[in-house]
């Protein structure tokens, strides 16, 4: 591969030299592994931040090559951004939530107004982020709820990244002077009905969320209750309430596995009931309607039903129970969600990588499905706050449509447009086209690739291209409008999402053949869809950068391991790279919780293969190819430890000398990246920038 500007310049600033080797041992069912940097893991170890130091230093040494770039992607975010916005309110009860952004200022603010106001109705701050923040680098709101009658707030900070939280209780009108205070907490929040209560979720030493407390307003910490724990390793634990808010519920969820616990809302003391037992591959989601209890379930059906019960109170019901199927659904309908109001049902569906949204009246059960424009597009219940409504709320996006609100009513089905997400300047979505294509993989599958380019850009000639890869949990990246991405799409480059199999764009199935055992589909797919976007003439392999986070981190070191030529440049966040390793220590955070996604190689030697098959870190070597590598870290992240990816630089550093290769640690943050709006705009116009003169 031809060498650039961006690489020479970086090779000739003298990358950090990993400070020392230290061969360690690493025994498991295929045998012992030795690895030149496990001590990376230690961060009392001085050497560790020194090498970090190094790393960042470096970083900083490049970015200038850069900066003008960054700098005028970071300019072109705030000039199509209207920075002083506000979300569409929301009613609930006697006001109106919404959110609103004020020039200058990195993070929202929340408020309320009164609902029934014939006069301008007076805004009333319930928080506004930006004081919550000050003094620190970084801020993260991990939950924020006020109280069924409207006159306390719950709040959850964490000012380090590592998504563990310290609960705050105060009254709406005073948020600031909290009167309780509760600490090391998880996300989930739930209030009791009559205010008095509140329940939240603690996590373990691993970071796996397991137990359910519940705290009576304006008593000390240590008066709480446990009201659940959870004693499966595999099992998370969250909280939330019923459509008709009747119901408290806690959720045990393994990545194959439920089972749900019932409290009433109305009487909080009592204690929590088992709906229906765990039962080993079966999933489901419990929902109440005040004539009825409904289930999603995969009991019967792969991509899931849904079942109703005349029962009205789940909670009260002994005894065996009768379901009844709500509707037929095709071949290629999967379940993915649903919401229940007093006349309607809105049941989200996915159909062929595509959502969509039916309603279904609880009368008569006739339905109505709400049309989209574009079948590259994304549809969302919106923010719909009560249960007795006569409007249903939905968002709307695709990669040339803005996000949008609109509100239909359930009498007769006639839509509103609330509010268009504002783009400044000179944007027409109708200079942007998009397409879906299909790559055949290794094994035949047709595999599904989102594009988009501005119409000007030649899909005759090999453009620059960016294609990202996520490939895992069952998540689907379904196409979204980025006011960022708008600056790669104006200087003529080509964006496109590799659907690949362990995400669910196409079904449970789609899921199942990417992971375990079967987790290296998803790379062969994600290296079918970059070469078919090269042999259609979309792009070449000089002008194709790749991009993922996370596990699509993983698929990016696996990526590069398997086809290093194929990729001018390879941006990998956050990236889950030392598999092997940590999937193998049920002591690191979240681990247990995650063999059921990954295997667990500690007991099945198939499953130990597999992964040592892929694993980006224990499978590098010098093949004499050396695309430009963007790679990132957290100091605090508690999801992929800061180690993985700097072993892995460091490994890269050893072996291959000459390639490219940058990596920066965020010291003030975690899995997320950084939290105000600036300073996440700021960090994505340094990676597109890199992505930019990477093809140059």
């Amino acid at each position: 591969m031809i060498r650039n500007k961006l690489s020479t310049t970086i090779l000739s600033l003298d990358p950090p030299v990993p400070p020392k080797t230290i061969p360690e041992p690493l025994k498991g069912l295929g045998g012992t592994r030795i690895d030149d940097f496990y001590w990376m893991r230690d961060r009392d170890d001085p050497d560790t931040l020194s090498y970090i130091t190094a790393e960042n230093a470096y970083f900083n040494r490049v970015f200038p090559y850069v900066e003008e770039t960054s700098n005028e992607i970071f300019n072109e975010i705030k000039s199509k951004v209207l920075e002083t916005d506000m979300s569409v309110p929301a009613a609930k009860g006697p006001y109106e939530y919404y959110g609103r952004t004020e020039e200058g200022m990195q993070y929202p603010i929340h408020c309320r107004r009164p609902r029934f106001s014939n006069n301008t109705p007076a805004e009333q701050v319930i928080i506004d982020e930006n004081l919550l923040a000050e003094g620190h680098d970084y801020m993260g709101l991990g939950a924020s709820t006020v109280s069924p009658n409207h006159e306390l707030i719950a709040y959850s900070l964490d000012f380090d990244g590592s998504e563990t939280f310290e609960l705050k209780i105060a009254e709406t009108a005073n948020a600031y002077q909290p009167f309780d205070t509760i600490d090391n907490t998880y996300y989930g929040v739930v209030w009791s009905w009559d205010s008095d209560y509140l329940f939240f979720v603690r996590p373990d030493d691993s970071m796996r969320p397991y137990q359910v407390y519940v705290h009576k307003v304006g008593t000390d910490q240590s008066e709480d209750k446990l009201v659940y724990e959870e004693t499966d390793e595999r099992f998370f634990v969250d909280l939330g309430k019923t459509s008709d808010e009747r119901f408290i519920v806690i959720d045990c969820q393994s990545k194959k596995t439920t089972e749900q616990l019932l409290i009433p809302a109305g009487l909080p003391l009592s204690p929590p009931k088992v709906f229906l037992q765990r039962e080993e591959g079966i999933e489901y989601s419990t929902d109440t309607h005040e004539e009825a209890t409904y289930l999603i379930t995969n009991r019967y059906r792969e991509d899931f039903s849904v079942v109703f019960s005349e029962i009205k109170d789940p909670y009260g019901h002994s005894g065996k129970i009768t379901w009844n199927n709500l509707l037929e659904l095709g071949d290629r309908d999967k379940v993915e969600g649903l919401e229940i109001f007093k006349s309607h049902i809105a049941l989200v569906l996915r159909s062929d990588a595509q959502l969509g949204i039916r309603l279904i009246r609880v009368d008569d059960k006739s339905q109505y499905q709400i049309p989209t424009p574009d079948n590259l597009g994304t549809i969302w219940p919106a923010t719909n706050a009560e249960y007795d409504t006569d409007v249903f709320r939905y968002g709307y996006t695709s990669f040339t449509t803005p996000t949008s609100i609109f509100e239909l009513s359930l009498f007769d089905y006639s839509v509103s447009l609330l509010k268009v997400q504002p783009v400044l300047g000179e944007f027409e979505p109708g200079n942007y086209t998009s397409e879906r294509l299909w790559a055949r993989s290794n094994d035949g599958t047709l595999v599904p690739i989102s594009l988009v380019r501005h119409k000007d850009t030649d899909a005759s000639s090999p453009s620059p291209t960016l294609l990202y890869g996520y490939g895992s949990y069952e998540s689907s990246i379904d196409p979204t409008f980025s006011v960022s991405r708008l600056s790669l799409l104006d200087r003529g480059f080509i964006f496109a999402v590799a659907h690949v199999r362990g995400g669910g764009e196409l079904g449970r199935h789609w899921y199942e053949e990417g992971r375990l055992t079967k987790k290296t589909n998803t790379f062969f797919d994600f290296i079918a869809c970059a070469s078919h976007l090269v042999s259609a003439g979309y792009t070449s392999k000089d002008l194709l950068v790749a991009r993922g986070a996370s596990a699509g981190g993983l698929l990016m070191g696996a990526s590069l391991n398997l086809r290093p030529d194929l990729f001018r440049a390879i941006v990998a966040e956050v990236p889950f790279v030392d598999c092997l390793t940590t999937i193998s220590d049920p002591d690191l955070p979240l681990t247990v919780t995650e063999w059921e996604e990954w295997g667990n190689p500690l007991m099945d030697n198939d499953v130990y293969d597999a992964i040592l098959s892929y694993s980006p870190y224990d499978n590098y070597k010098d093949q004499g190819i050396y695309p430009f590598l963007y790679v990132s870290a957290g100091f605090n992240d508690p999801r992929v430890s800061y180690w993985e990816p700097l072993k892995w630089v460091a490994k890269i550093r050893t072996v291959s000398p000459m390639a490219p290769t940058v990596l920066k640690v965020d010291m003030g943050a975690g899995h997320m990246g950084p939290t105000g709006r600036y300073d996440a705009w700021r960090d994505e116009s340094s990676v597109l920038a890199f992505i930019i003169h990477s093809v140059e």
